[in-house]
């Protein structure tokens, strides 16, 4: 929506009462997400009175979801576009008499190299889509309902769209799909995710590539040897594992118990050198037991992965889990939540312990929000938005640091989610390899545009 919004001539501009359009981009996937957009909307409706704001528009996947629902009660919204409709923005920049619901089928769409794009995160690290939809049938998941069945996209789009990021001076690509171990899975041919990361990794100029979405079954030896020794696909896995007891596994409908859990987090551990592993999970299930949450407490003692999500089971309808008997009640849920967290974050801080007095690289992403005399980054095993940083200290005798550059850095001090260092080296030539890789162990938004000229 940001390419679209370029294409037509408006800029982004800080304040929402500057704003001429607003569009709100919503997410419908679990409650406390709808709630935030929906006040998102609520707040920006109010600048239709008080600011510029002659369109609001709301798109994402509660458009696609509830557009009837949403269009009847919100009168103050000018255009609702649907989960897969960003292109249509255009539509409703160019016409006044554009449609007010423009909400299409998701399984229509898939992202292409030649859509327009503006990186929305920063100037040098991207996420690069690689399909779209999902052929799983988790029990508590509404994604396939909201955005189809998975769509995968070619190897020479996504190298396109990637050569273009890179050349614009994006050096990490994040790749992410609602299933991405299953990538290249419904489309004829030998095109898989193997394949896609060594095409991507070849690409000039880019330094790091980071896989997130990875469902938990059999990841190829192919895939392991990337992870392990390819200088520029880094060692970070992100598998949203969910839960660790063969109960609760059998009622997410997850294909699979905990056996083989441990079995894969054991043979990632041995074979990829260097390993960071993320992981998410759910509490409150329906039907969890507190015998069941003491296995999943149990097993990320056990695992020490290095980053850890906690997600309380949000009921949907239209899913199976809505349906099921023994409902956990909220305050079980909640203690759960706040235990399981609890449980990693010591976790968490002895592994960013055993860092201190290491080397590490950062890629810099700008001036602390703390002081103008420090330095915000991450090191390879943390991925945009979700892990923790790295503070660089600014001192007389540090060499100079820009926004984007990737530097050696050496850790002086550790909190439970973030690391202080210092740089230790100047900025390397473009193409110059990095040194040999070390072992390294934190809902919708809102975009106001006004036209230019």
């Amino acid at each position: 929506m940001l390419g679209v919004s370029d294409d037509r001539g408006y800029e982004l501009v800080a304040e929402p009462d500057e704003a001429e359009v607003i569009v709100v981009n919503t997410c419908g996937f679990i409650g406390p997400a709808k709630e935030e957009s929906i006040d998102a909307i609520l707040r920006m409706a109010s600048f239709k009175e008080s600011g510029s704001c002659r369109k609001l528009v709301v798109a994402g996947c509660l458009s696609q979801r509830h557009p009837v629902e949403l269009a009847d009660e919100m009168p103050e919204v000018d255009h609702f576009l649907g989960s897969s409709d960003m292109l249509r923005l255009s539509e409703v920049l160019d016409r006044d008499d554009a449609a007010r619901l423009l909400v299409g089928n998701p399984a229509d769409w898939v992202q292409r190299a030649s859509d327009p794009r503006r990186p929305s995160v920063s100037r040098h690290s991207a996420y690069l889509k690689i399909a779209e939809g999902c052929n799983r049938t988790c029990s508590f998941c509404i994604i396939p309902a909201l955005r189809g069945l998975q769509r995968s996209r070619t190897i020479a789009d996504l190298v396109a769209e990637a050569e273009q990021l890179v050349a614009s001076g994006v050096v990490e690509l994040n790749l992410v799909s609602q299933d991405t171990i299953a990538y290249g899975r419904d489309r004829d041919g030998d095109e898989r995710l193997a394949g896609l990361v060594r095409a991507l990794a070849e690409i000039p100029g880019l330094r790091w590539l980071r896989l997130h979405y990875l469902y938990p079954e059999t990841i190829t030896d192919e895939l392991v040897e990337l992870l392990d020794a390819h200088p520029r696909v880094l060692p970070y896995v992100d598998m949203p594992l969910q839960h660790a007891s063969d109960a609760m596994l059998r009622r997410m409908r997850r294909g699979h118990g905990g056996a083989r859990m441990r079995k894969l987090v054991e043979r990632l551990r041995a074979k990829v050198r260097g390993l960071v592993f993320r992981s998410a999970f759910i509490v409150g299930h329906p039907g969890e037991t507190d015998d069941d949450f003491a296995e999943l407490c149990e097993f990320v003692r056990w695992a020490e992965l290095d980053h850890v999500g906690v997600f309380r089971y949000s009921s949907e309808d239209g899913t199976a889990s809505a349906t099921m008997d023994d409902a956990v009640p909220p305050k079980v849920a909640n203690a759960r939540h706040r235990k399981l967290l609890a449980l990693q974050r010591p976790i968490a801080r002895a592994k960013n312990k055993a860092l201190v007095g290491r080397e590490i690289e950062v890629l810099v992403e700008g001036e602390s929000d703390e002081s103008d005399f420090v330095l915000e980054g991450r090191h390879a095993g943390q991925a945009p938005e979700i892990d923790g940083k790295v503070f660089l200290a600014l001192g007389p005798d540090a060499p100079p640091a820009s926004r984007g550059q990737i530097r050696r850095a050496r850790v002086t001090a550790a909190a439970d989610y973030d690391l202080v260092a210092e740089l230790i080296d100047g900025p390397r030539e473009a193409g110059e390899p990095s040194p040999p890789r070390r072992a390294i162990r934190r809902a919708g938004g809102v975009v106001r545009l006004r036209t230019v000229g």
